[in-house]
Parts: C-alpha cells; sequence; structure tokens
C-alpha cells in the first residue's frame, strides 16, 4: 500500500502543478483584461483640472480667541486711486440722493411718499394706488434684470459701488480710520487692554456710529411718514408707538450691519454672491489677478534687474499682502475668483500704487477677462449679454406704455342689492347704482357722468361733480325708463364718466339694467 502511494504522488504533483500553472495564466489573463479595463475608464474619465490654489490667505488664528467665532475682526486699510475716487463719488452721489429725495415737494405736498396706512404711494406728480400693483411688479423686474446685464457684463460692481452695504460699511471704516487711526494703530488698539485713550476713541467710534444710524433710520422712515413731521416729532418724544418702533429697529439693523457684521452680510447672508456665478462667463469683466505675470511671487529691493528677477524665477507680485489688506471682505484675489469677491477694485488701487513704485507695468490686478487672461480675445457682444439687453430694452418699454397711456381715473359701480328694479310712480322702471370714482392723479377735476346704451332714459342724480386729488367720491345715481322701450329682460349699458377739464381722460364700464 505505502510503495502504491509512492507511485503515485508524481503523477498528483505533476496534475497540481499543471492546475496551478492554468490558475497562474487565467490569473494573469484576468488582470491582463482588468488592467485594460481601468485603461479605458481612465480614457473616458473627465479631465480634472488642478485648481489648489497657490497660497491660502487665512484668518489669523491668534485672535480667535478661545471660543468659537466664524471669522477674525477684518481690519480694512484705507487705499487711493482712481478706482477709489470714483466708488466715493459714486457712494456719496447715492447717499445725497436718498437723504435729498423724501424732502423734495412737488405739488405743495411731499414729493415721494409711500403712505401704507392710506395704500397709495406718491411719486412726484403720480398716484399709486393698490389697483397699480402691476407697475410695481414692472418696476422690480426691470431692475432684477439690469442687475443682470450689469454683472454678466462687468460683474458685482453692484455690490462694490452701489449697494448700500458697501456704502455704509466704508462709511463706518471712515469713522473707524479718523477715530483710531490707520490698520496698524487699530490693530494694536484693540490688543492693549482697556485705558482712557482706548475708552474715549471706542466711544466717540459707536456714538458716530449710532449718530449716522439713527439719521439713516429716519431719513428711510421719512418715505413712509411725512418726514418734515417725523424729525420735529421724534427728537421732542411726540411720535406713535409703531413709528418708534420702525425708527428705532431700522437704526439698529444699519448700526449692527453696517458697524459690526459688515461683510458676514455680503458672504453669508446676501443671495446674490451665491447665484451670481450663473451669470458670469469668460467674457465677463470682473477683478482677477494675472498669474501668469505675477508668479512666482516674493520680496524683493526696488533697483533689482530683470535678470537677476530672471535668476530667481521671480514675477511681478512682491507679495506685499497690500490687496489682502485693503479688502472689505478679507480675501486674498490671488487666489483666483471667489464668491466673497465684491468687486469693489480696493485690490486694484493697491496693487497698482505697488507697481508704480516698484517701477513695473500696472494692472497686475485690474479688471479683466478670463479670456483676456489666457490671451484671447474678450467678446464683449455674445447671445446672452444681447438676450439681457434685447429683454430689459423691451420691458422698460412697455413700463413706459403702461405709464404713458395709464388713465388716472377709476370707477367700480355698485348695484343696489336690495331690489333688482322698481317701478316708479309714474310707470317707469328704475335701477339704483352706486358710483365710487376714484381720481387717481393729485390734482382736483370734475367729472360729467353719462349713461349710453338706453334711448331716451331720465338719470336722476348729480351728473356733475368734482373729485379732489387721490380721493374717492361716492355718487348714488339712478336711471329710469318707459319699460315699452325695453327689448329684454337685461340690457346692456355702459356708464362714462368723462373729466371736464380733459377730455382725454375717461372711463367707460359696463353694467346691467334689469327688468322682470
Amino acid at each position: 500500500m505505502p510503495a502504491t502511494m509512492n507511485k503515485c504522488e508524481p503523477d498528483i504533483l505533476e496534475q497540481r502543478t499543471q492546475h496551478k500553472s492554468q490558475q497562474h495564466t487565467m490569473s494573469e489573463e484576468q488582470n491582463s483584461a482588468a488592467n485594460d479595463n481601468a485603461d479605458k475608464a481612465v480614457q473616458q474619465q473627465i479631465p480634472i483640472k488642478d485648481i489648489t490654489p497657490i497660497k491660502i490667505h487665512k484668518p489669523d488664528a491668534d485672535k480667535r480667541g478661545d471660543h468659537y467665532t466664524p471669522r477674525s475682526h477684518v481690519y480694512v486699510r484705507q487705499v487711493k486711486g482712481a478706482l477709489e475716487t470714483f466708488r466715493r463719488f459714486f457712494g456719496g452721489f447715492f447717499i445725497l440722493l436718498f437723504a435729498g429725495l423724501p424732502w423734495l415737494q412737488f405739488g405743495g405736498h411731499q414729493a415721494i411718499l409711500f403712505d401704507l396706512e392710506a395704500q397709495r404711494f406718491h411719486v412726484f406728480g403720480m398716484t399709486l394706488w393698490p389697483q397699480d400693483l402691476t407697475l410695481l411688479a414692472w418696476i422690480f423686474i426691470i431692475a432684477a434684470f439690469a442687475l443682470f446685464v450689469v454683472t454678466t457684463f462687468a460683474g458685482r460692481v453692484w455690490c462694490g459701488f452701489m449697494c448700500p452695504q458697501t456704502t455704509w460699511t466704508y462709511m463706518y471704516i471712515w469713522f473707524e480710520h479718523k477715530i483710531e487711526g490707520p490698520r496698524n494703530k487699530r490693530i494694536k488698539l484693540d490688543e492693549r487692554a482697556m485705558d482712557f485713550d482706548k475708552f474715549w476713541r471706542k466711544t466717540l467710534k459707536h456714538l458716530c456710529w449710532l449718530m449716522v444710524a439713527l439719521l439713516t433710520s429716519l431719513t428711510f422712515v421719512g418715505y413712509f411718514v411725512p418726514i418734515d413731521a417725523l424729525f420735529a416729532d421724534f427728537f421732542t418724544l411726540e411720535t406713535g408707538f409703531w413709528v418708534t418702533f420702525w425708527v428705532l429697529f431700522f437704526t439698529f439693523c444699519t448700526y449692527g450691519n453696517a458697524g459690526w457684521m459688515r461683510e458676514i452680510m455680503c458672504t453669508h447672508i446676501c443671495p446674490y454672491a451665491r447665484f451670481q456665478s450663473a451669470m458670469f462667463d469668460a467674457d465677463t469683466f470682473t477683478v482677477a489677478y494675472d498669474a501668469t505675470r505675477g508668479e512666482k511671487r516674493g520680496p524683493r529691493g526696488r533697483k533689482m534687474t530683470q535678470e537677476k528677477l530672471q535668476e530667481k524665477g521671480l514675477g511681478d507680485c512682491i507679495d506685499c499682502n497690500l490687496c489682502v489688506q485693503v479688502c472689505p471682505t478679507g480675501i486674498d484675489i490671488r487666489n483666483g475668483l471667489q464668491y466673497e469677491c465684491i468687486n469693489c477694485g480696493a485690490c486694484v488701487d493697491a496693487c497698482n500704487g505697488v507697481m508704480e513704485k516698484m517701477g513695473y507695468k500696472k494692472n497686475l490686478i485690474s479688471f479683466t477677462s478670463e479670456h483676456r487672461l489666457q490671451g484671447k480675445y474678450t467678446k464683449i457682444l455674445r447671445p446672452k449679454l444681447v438676450g439681457y439687453v434685447v429683454v430689459l430694452t423691451v420691458m422698460v418699454a412697455l413700463l413706459a406704455l403702461e405709464i404713458f397711456t395709464r388713465v388716472p381715473l377709476e370707477v367700480d359701480i355698485i348695484r343696489d342689492r336690495n331690489a333688482l328694479y322698481r317701478e316708479t310712480y309714474d310707470g317707469l322702471i328704475e335701477n339704483v347704482y352706486t358710483l365710487k370714482i376714484l381720481n387717481k392723479s393729485q390734482q382736483d377735476f370734475s367729472y360729467t357722468v353719462a349713461i349710453e346704451g338706453l334711448p331716451e332714459h331720465k338719470f336722476i342724480g348729480e351728473s356733475e361733480f368734482t373729485v379732489r386729488g387721490s380721493e374717492i367720491f361716492t355718487l348714488p345715481i339712478s336711471v329710469a325708463i318707459d319699460p315699452y322701450l325695453l327689448e329684454d329682460r337685461v340690457t346692456d349699458i355702459r356708464i362714462k364718466v368723462v373729466a371736464q377739464e380733459n377730455p382725454e381722460i375717461k372711463v367707460s364700464e359696463p353694467s346691467k339694467f334689469l327688468y322682470r
């Protein structure tokens, strides 16, 4: 038995070797097939673009303290330049416009007054009623499309140059600079312990902030209540509860938004920062850093020659970080396009100042497009922008048409609900109506009422009357007719109201004359 087993062992070993060889061959074939499939999968993958930023600017962790804070305080450095001058002029113009409009008088009353209690909006010579909400809807839609056009063409310039949040934030930063000093002094002032110098500077700064916030709030509320009486009543403590509440509420909002929250409003609360990228394309002009020209960044002396710079592989960026210090949202524009960037152009002015001192060409940071940075041609007229402009133009034309064709008169007809009709003592059939005549203008008008569609009828009531501007006049009237002149139980009629001073101002409303 053992001898037999010894004879069989070579055959068994040979079979096992052949089996292992077959398994190894199959394994190699499977691995080769798997590798081929992997190569095909790699070839079918979408190419990945490495967007790892060259250098990340993060908030200073040393200023966070022991408790959790979502950010460290952004100390904005003052900057001078062409864009800053234009931004200040632009912001100053809109501040004066905002503060001055409610004080304008037109026709003996406040030119712009959104009287919510009386449910009417006065805009110079035009009064808008709840029935005119379509006009307000048109205005809001046009404003949205205008924002789309501007954003598609020049990025977030609304945020950087026209947004009230940015304008008031820079105003508050100006008070900081004048009271507490430049950026470095403000940082040292916050780091040192409280003393008399720090106390009076901080107190004066916050008093100035509160004063600006209160004046802003009073002016804003003055668009909804008569502003001359508002200022007098508020400072003499004679305003009502709700007016006082809204003045204090908007004071707190302005003080908190521009003084404390600042860039948080732009980066976390305002929805515009989130959906702006949907309007951007490679031809949109936005603030950008020319990395091809600026990298490799690094410090150097002013007298360093171009040969030395080339030997060290240095670009034009000297890594001074001024672009970060002047940014109101605290970002590093050299990291590429970021939703926090508000296109205020402060970094452009700061970098141009440095380039001028170094003797380099300006616009290392500039308003440019992605295509221009790549050396390509920037298309100004492109389908998306042209489409926005066309839609905006059509909507503006429709709004203008609706305003110019708007009749400043409205007539509502209310039938007597107690009786469909009644018979008079002389055998006539009489229907009773109540007219509500709304004079939507700000002028007094005399009107004439006439009935159309009833031959040989008798009009009972005032056919001529006067309605003061922006008021509703109630006019009860009766219409009587000989029943032999009526062909149907229901006769269609029209009640026509015409202004005597201007026959173009007229309204003809349909109604019914009932019998049996």
